[in-house]
């Protein structure tokens, strides 16, 4: 599990506010296609909330410990029956780079020779 900051513990909680649930734990638990969703929604989010189902809060409990363990994410928050999870992108996970221009560039004397715009 990540360990947080209390700043940055506060800081992910402002962000999370306005999130939505991106996976639902039902009746069924802890399933291993539900641990495939909430990695894959870690890798696209890095922050996310999962609504959990049912009543028992030791059950709650003990599923958002163990997502967290299993899928090295730090827990931010525990609402009710809605769990926010972190776990930062990687780093060599860097933006593509953008394509190179096609066609050739303008040089200084062919753009100094266009007529001004009116």
């Amino acid at each position: 599990m990540l360990a947080l900051s209390p700043l940055e513990r506060k800081a992910l909680k402002a962000r999370a506010h306005h999130l939505s649930p991106v996976v639902l734990i039902g009746d069924a638990g802890l399933t291993p296609a539900v641990m495939r969703e909430v990695d894959a929604a870690l890798k696209s989010h890095e922050l996310i909330k999962v609504r959990v189902t049912g009543d028992a809060r030791e059950v709650r409990v003990a599923a958002y410990e163990s997502m967290c363990a299993e899928l090295h994410a730090a827990p931010v928050q525990h609402i009710g029956k809605l769990l926010v999870m972190y776990r930062p992108k990687p780093a060599d996970t860097a933006p593509a780079k953008p394509k190179p221009r096609s066609g050739p560039r303008k040089t200084k004397k062919q753009l100094a020779a266009r007529p001004a715009k009116r």
